[in-house]
């Protein structure tokens, strides 16, 4: 008789969390939410273990970058779809959270007016436009958070998909899509501020965001997100909808002709990473302070898509390594070298390019000494659709 199949064990954590790298991600993050806010609060300043408080307000808006970067990996390296244009819901998100915040703050503005924000009184508007009401409300802000970028991010990927939009072309558009957002919020007369955007923020959740609790809260606050959407993230592309997704991006057209439906699969996980890019803008604007239409800038769409590149495409924690060594190296030579640091980090983007081409976390196993397909032929290899039911070699 022959064996009888046996139940498959469940997965464990380490497997979920993609190995060893992945339960160290998560353990950085854990720490970074537990012990920055512990060593800025209870060590006193003249300790050597001391976190000042601005190193905290760096860490956090890094790790808002962190999880951006993650909603390009997801779909870049997993999916092949480069998008240009994450930067609009990215902004989006964190113009929903700056709309609450400047609710908040009623008539402790310069015109002392309770209902309109004052570049509204500055620029003589007489009542709150429609689209404001309701954002006095944090619940429905957070609703907002996720649903303008998530809302935006389907629309676009349906027009796009269901028309086979793929390549250069769809990141032309995307791109274009992001450059017409940044043109719209420069208006005035749009509501949102115009060229300065909106800023001056008091408290959130009635809490002083200039306090040390709060900026340390934010922090952790955005840690946890960062370790929380890394685990979506790897859940997603460790189930069979990633090995789908997976080979969409080694053969889409071979994926298509064995009936699968190509398009849904890229529009949800497309949706999944705007809506990603929206809570990372949210958690962005209260630690930074502002938000204005320069966060729509093309040019940040494309700096994303380097950080992902830099820390290796693929991988998940590689674009959370690549969001914190691109931005401190962006910071460092600002200060250090002011004059030459864009020629310093373009030398730094050649060179990763040239001598670690997938990028650090990819290029680790070959820089070891260790022999393995890389990500991008792995699936096609042993086949992209081999544990999905009803697929045929």
């Amino acid at each position: 008789m022959g064996a009888h199949p046996t139940a498959a064990a469940p997965p464990r954590p380490s497997s979920l969390l993609g190995g060893p790298a992945g339960v160290i991600t998560v353990g950085i993050l854990l720490a970074i939410a537990v012990l920055l806010p512990v060593l800025n609060l209870a060590v006193p300043p003249s300790s050597a273990l001391h976190v000042p408080t601005w190193a905290l307000a760096l860490v956090g808006k890094y790790l808002c970058y962190a999880l951006l970067a993650l909603s390009i990996d997801l779909i870049w390296g997993y999916c092949g779809i480069l998008s240009l244009g994450h930067g609009a819901f990215f902004a989006l998100g964190g113009y929903a959270m700056g709309m609450h915040l400047m609710r908040e703050i009623g008539p402790r503005g310069v015109y002392k007016n309770p209902e309109l924000p004052d570049f509204m009184v500055f620029l003589n508007w007489q009542e709150l436009p429609w689209y404001w009401h309701g954002f006095d409300s944090f619940a429905f802000a957070c609703l907002m958070v996720v649903l303008v970028p998530g809302l935006l991010a389907f629309v676009f990927g349906w027009f796009a998909f269901r028309s086979r939009v793929t390549g250069v072309y769809l990141s032309i558009i995307s791109q274009a899509m992001t450059f017409a957002f940044m043109l719209a919020f420069f208006r005035n007369d749009m509501g949102f501020g115009g060229n300065n955007g909106l800023t001056d923020f008091k408290d959130v959740l009635g809490f002083d965001l200039q306090a040390d609790t709060t900026r340390a809260a934010l922090l952790a606050l955005s840690a946890l997100a960062v370790a929380a959407a890394f685990v979506v993230c790897r859940f997603i592309v460790t189930s069979r909808l990633g090995k789908v997704l997976i080979a969409v991006r080694d053969a889409e057209s071979r994926v298509r002709f064995l009936g699968y439906p190509v398009a849904s699969y890229k529009l949800f996980v497309f949706t999944v990473s705007g809506v990603m890019a929206g809570i990372a803008g949210a958690l962005y604007v209260p630690q930074v302070g502002i938000i204005n239409p320069s966060e729509f800038a093309p040019a940040n769409s494309i700096e994303i898509v380097i950080w992902v590149a830099v820390g290796g495409r693929g991988t998940l924690y590689g674009a959370i390594l690549g969001a914190f060594a691109v931005n401190y190296a962006k910071s460092f030579l600002t200060g250090a070298i002011p004059e030459l640091w864009l020629f310093a980090l373009g030398a730094l983007f050649i060179g990763v390019t040239l001598f670690l081409p997938k990028g650090i976390c990819g290029s680790l196993p070959r820089l070891r000494g260790r022999r393995r397909p890389p990500p991008e032929t792995t699936a096609v290899a042993r086949g992209p659709l081999a544990d999905v039911p009803g697929a045929q070699p």
